[in-house]
């Protein structure tokens, strides 16, 4: 499952607070603001939601307006680790290792000529939320960037995939630039030169300190996240011959409510509904090619109560019938 982190999460409803908003307006929230301290990512289509929510409130602009607002310290460690680069553009370098403790949902891409480079937002805007995310994100590199060099450096150009808004202003006093919609790619261009300009707290020692603590940081999400899973996984596994369970009855038996467990799944970049396919999936294709049993006892195996209904899942997932695997 792809997940957004907390800090992002926060800094949208508080700058929505900020420009007129109240806090009963996000009483509704599927992740609660009462809930904010104690988690560390939410589900990325909850973050999108939220951003299709403010927009319909506030209007244009607001997603603009928020990635301006963003600090350095709002992305941690790692934006702690950003300040003490050699140079501006090397926060982009470090993107694909370490932006999943913001989100597994960013891919950054560079393309560097020796006048221009342009630097490639890979998210496909499949709803609303997401487009306005995607500026949120273009926007707050615009600030990131500065900050870390101390300058006034602006992009040359910025482009969206999606259509423009109404009222431009916003973007033209954010960006500073050429914007264009409508384009092939997310993406935001700047002077070679200007990528180059060595950041003003850049201290190589320091920096490789931070990248070390960025590296557990990263480390533990994912050790962490891996052993959850495994232990959803072996439970699931183990409960499926009696049908498949509820997320109450595996929550349960790991001494959690259902909400910490799906958020715990959601950090680990999965959904429960996910782990119960994948694991029939598992469960069905090693009994079919290692053992003996009929086919209706393999459905039983994997949580079926009917034949016909594993058949078409099977089918589904393989694309073939039980009957043709085992054969194959």
């Amino acid at each position: 499952m792809k997940y957004i982190s907390i800090n992002l999460y926060r800094k949208v409803i508080n700058h929505a607070i900020a420009e007129g908003m109240t806090r009963n307006d996000f009483i509704k929230l599927p992740t609660p603001m009462s809930d904010i301290d104690n988690i560390q990512a939410v589900p990325a289509d909850e973050f999108f939601k939220l951003h299709e929510m403010i927009d319909e409130r506030l209007g244009p602009g607001f997603s603009v307006r928020v990635g301006q607002q963003m600090k350095i310290e709002d992305y941690g460690v790692l934006g702690l680790s950003w300040r003490t680069c050699s140079w501006a553009g090397e926060i982009f370098d470090r993107s694909e290792r370490y932006f999943k403790l913001l989100s597994n949902t960013y891919v950054f891409k560079v393309d560097k000529k020796s006048n221009i480079s342009t630097i490639y937002l890979l998210r496909e805007p499949h709803r609303r939320g997401l487009e306005l995310s995607n500026e949120a994100t273009l926007s707050a590199a615009v600030v990131v960037l500065r900050d870390m060099t101390e300058t006034n450096i602006s992009p040359i150009e910025v482009s969206f995939k999606h259509n423009p808004p109404s009222d431009l202003s916003t973007y033209e006093e954010a960006f500073k630039c050429t914007i264009l919609f409508n384009q092939q790619h997310y993406a935001i261009t700047y002077k070679t030169s200007d990528l180059e300009t060595r950041t003003a707290k850049a201290d190589a020692s320091i920096n490789r300190f931070l990248v070390e603590r960025v590296e557990e940081e990263t480390n533990k999400l994912e050790v962490a996240g891996n052993k959850l899973v495994f232990d959803v996984e072996k439970l699931i596994t183990d409960a499926l011959p009696s049908g498949i369970p509820s997320i109450h009855h595996i929550a349960e038996h790991m001494g959690m409510s259902n909400r910490t467990l799906t958020r715990r799944l959601t950090e680990a970049g999965v959904s429960y509904r996910d782990l119960i396919k994948k694991i029939q999936e598992s469960v069905a294709t090693n009994l079919l090619k290692k053992s003996s049993r009929s086919i209706a006892e393999i459905a039983f195996e994997t949580g079926f109560s009917e034949q016909s209904a594993f058949n078409r899942a099977f089918k589904r997932w393989k694309g073939l019938s039980p009957v043709e695997f085992r054969k194959n």
